[in-house]
């Protein structure tokens, strides 16, 4: 059975009840045992009382009530502890520590001559006259700073001058601690609250407006820029009768066609299309004059150094790989391919693009690819590129796109297998020509014939090869001191000690003194600074490169004097990557439609084809990445072109005349021509054969003409009848086809018509396919 604690009587000798508050512990009745009696009520009475005395007198009643409330709160919940517990009441160690420790030392609070407490109650006196003590500090405190009263904060208004007219006593005065001050200040503060409030919604709605105005700006310069971008050079949405278009431009490259293959009544569209557009006389190639280094300078507006393909083949010595044309999951990796192509152009300013087959379209440029992408198929017909075009230019407006490529590789190819002077590439040409002419008609059936731009270019032209253009590169270099040989038919050399560069160098300058065909350059020395073919390390140190028409050839691809000694034919027939401003690489531009607001027939100077990428942009209207172009719409014209038989564009010789060196002749040194200079309109003239190899030998040494002579009139006799013989046939296809063309215009009664299509077909092997 639980201990019941003991029953004591309290000090007063009234019995303990649970109906006053001040039993459930000693210390509660001493608080109120305490307090301050009636009397002393009475004594402030006696004085004059203020509002600091009578508010200090608040607080003290207040801060004893709440004492009272805060220790009954105390003693109830160790009463309520204590009956959870095991009814034995368990001393806590700190506190018997702690008593003890008083015992022995008497705390600075206690009278040294104190006797230590021997029991709970005298610990609880002890602390009742701790807090009597230190409320008293607290009373005294509070009553000292009001001792003064009303009276006193009187003088000392008087004294300062504080009191207000029309008061003799200050009992009308208005003090900070008068209720009438403290009801004004209090209004004060929250008339200040209030007007801080509305201040602070004025001021925000004012930053509202002024960050809406900001947002409204921005939103319109946005849509502004936005119409600029997308109506710069171009017009609004135009319709063709049957749907609306946005500025569209077709651009068809045709590779391998060379300028003057205009000249040869073979190109019925292509000459109306110069007679209705815009366009130069020629347009340049870069250098080196070859297909991907061109197609991805007229998509990018760069030179090759700039944009990185600078060959078909190269070498890359940071990536320690070889760039092969000829190998697509290889040489389509994007890290081949710098600068911005027109289709990345068009697709980051939101305009759709189909690109069929053009060279490097399938790289993944800048992981931008195109709306609607061909891959490249060497064996697709003519009429279904023709086809594809116009059936982009079919779809529905929202996936119909802007700019439409199309690359055409039948003229290149056939001029590298027959030659540029070949009836097969004529045949060719024709075809082409077709081609065109039937793209033309279905943008005539479409009405689309002043709203859709055309842009015809070519990348390079074509020069005829022959074995006795020849040079066997082992006979000019070691190849077992080179590491790798980049390009063709220049050839650009990396020797496996970078040391032994200028060694080979002067090697290579000594073998070649004896062929004027070969220029020797080391590219951070004398490379020409027209090629723009330095700055970039893809580019070999040191380079050969032949004049137009004659190769280089390795051991390992045709022994050269065995070949000769045969009398075989070297292929290809025709070759192109030389100098860019020979006349046999020239290339073409020509232009219509309503970005080319020209006179029809407009003549505008020559330029170079890093200038097509700004034309295109310009011609739908976005904003041109980047690039080494300075041309742009619409172009300035410097005239008309003439009649195309008196163009004033020459036809370039071509084959160019053999000189072949034999490595073992000791013919006297023919004199070196000096370098082309910039717009160059002819050949570079060749010097005449000195020496002729004969059954693989070399020639005469003593330089007896004999032999040499009869052999070089033969040739040239042979030359010239086969030329009077073509001549003939040409002049009787000529006059064969007028009369066919006026007996049928007299059946069919179009005189006119007849007379035309004589004189088309008066050209060379005429209009027909």
């Amino acid at each position: 059975m639980p201990l019941q604690p003991l029953k004591t009587t309290a000090p007063s000798g009234r019995d303990p009840s649970l109906l006053s508050p001040s039993e459930y512990d000693a210390d509660a009745i001493s608080i109120r045992s305490d307090q301050d009696t009636d009397s002393d009520d009475d004594e402030r009475m006696m004085r004059a009382r203020n509002s600091r005395e009578l508010r200090a007198h608040d607080r003290l009643v207040l801060m004893e009530e709440e004492e009272l409330d805060q220790l009954v709160t105390e003693t109830r919940k160790r009463q309520q502890k204590h009956r959870r517990g095991s009814g034995l009441p368990i001393p806590n160690p700190l506190r018997l520590l702690t008593r003890r420790l008083s015992d022995v030392s008497p705390s600075p609070s206690r009278s040294p001559s104190m006797p230590p407490a021997d029991s709970a109650e005298d610990l609880g006196l002890e602390k009742r006259r701790t807090r009597k003590q230190r409320r008293k500090v607290k009373r005294d405190r509070l009553l000292a700073d009001a001792q003064h009263g009303e009276d006193g904060e009187l003088m000392y208004e008087m004294e300062e001058g504080g009191m207000k007219d029309g008061s003799s006593t200050g009992e009308s005065s208005d003090r900070d601690d008068s209720e009438e001050v403290d009801r004004k200040h209090l209004l004060h503060v929250v008339d200040a609250k209030t007007k801080r409030k509305r201040s602070c919604r004025r001021w925000l709605l004012f930053y509202a407006i002024i960050a809406v105005a900001f947002a409204i700006l921005v939103l319109v310069a946005w849509k502004l820029s936005l119409e600029r971008k997308s109506t710069r050079h171009a017009q609004k949405l135009v319709s063709n009768g049957t749907a609306m278009f946005a500025p569209t431009t077709i651009i068809i490259s045709l590779d391998g066609f060379r300028a003057d293959f205009l000249n040869r009544g073979l190109t019925p569209r292509l000459n109306a299309l110069v007679k209705e557009g815009v366009s130069p006389l020629y347009m340049l190639p870069s250098f080196p004059s070859v297909t991907f280094p061109n197609h991805h300078t007229i998509a990018t507006g760069l030179y090759p150094e700039s944009h990185g393909v600078v060959g078909n083949t190269f070498w890359d010595p940071t990536l320690k790989e070889e760039f092969y044309y000829t190998h697509p999951s290889q040489s389509m990796d994007p890290k081949w391919w710098n600068g911005q192509p027109f289709w990345v152009t068009a697709q980051e300013q939101g305009l759709k693009t189909a690109i069929h087959m053009w060279p490097g379209s399938e790289a993944h440029v800048l992981n931008v690819e195109p709306t609607y992408l061909d891959k490249y198929n060497g064996k697709e017909m003519l009429s279904k590129k023709v086809d594809r075009v116009l059936g982009f230019l079919d779809m529905p407006d929202a996936d119909r796109p802007q700019i439409i490529a199309a690359y055409v590789p039948n003229v290149d190819s056939d001029g590298h297998k027959y030659g540029p002077n070949s009836t097969e590439i004529r045949f060719t040409i024709q075809k082409v020509d077709k081609m065109l002419d039937n793209l033309f008609k279905g943008l005539e059936e479409r009405h689309l014939t002043d709203i859709v731009n055309i842009i015809v270019v070519s990348d390079h032209g074509m020069a005829t090869s022959d074995i006795s253009r020849l040079v066997q590169l082992e006979d000019l270099v070691d190849l077992n001191r080179i590491e790798h040989t980049d390009g063709w038919p220049l050839i650009g050399l990396r020797p496996k000690n970078p040391d032994e560069l200028e060694d080979i160098y002067q090697g290579v300058i000594e073998k070649t003194k004896g062929n004027p065909n070969l220029e020797i350059y080391l590219r951070d020395v004398n490379m020409p600074e027209r090629y723009h073919f330095s700055k970039n390390e893809r580019i070999a140190p040191l380079w050969i490169v032949p004049k137009a028409g004659w190769a280089l050839v390795k051991m390992d691809e045709m022994n050269l004097k065995e070949a000769q000694a045969k009398g075989a034919v070297y292929n290809p027939r025709g070759i192109h990557g030389y100098d860019h401003e020979h006349p046999l690489m020239r290339a073409i531009f020509i232009a219509r439609g309503p970005a080319f607001p020209h006179e029809p027939n407009s003549k505008v100077d020559v330029f170079q084809n890093i200038e097509v990428y700004n034309m295109l942009c310009d011609s739908v209207g976005i904003n041109p990445a980047p690039n080494n172009g300075t041309l742009r719409l619409p172009l300035k014209a410097i005239g008309l072109h003439a009649d195309p038989a008196t163009s004033g564009l020459d036809t370039p010789a071509d084959p160019v005349e053999p000189h072949t060196i034999s490595t073992t002749s000791t013919s006297p040194e023919p004199t070196k021509p000096t370098t082309n200079a910039v717009g160059i309109d002819q050949p570079v003239p060749v010097p005449q054969p000195t020496s002729q190899p004969s059954s693989g030998a070399g020639g005469d040494s003593d330089g007896d003409s004999d032999g040499d002579s009869d052999s070089g009139n033969g040739d040239e006799d042979d030359a010239s009848t086969i030329d009077k013989v073509e001549s003939s046939v040409k002049d009787f296809w000529d006059w064969f086809s007028g009369k066919v063309g006026k007996w049928w215009g007299k059946v069919t009664g179009n005189k006119e018509g007849g007379e035309e299509a004589g004189g088309e077909a008066g050209g060379e092997e005429g209009g027909s396919e």
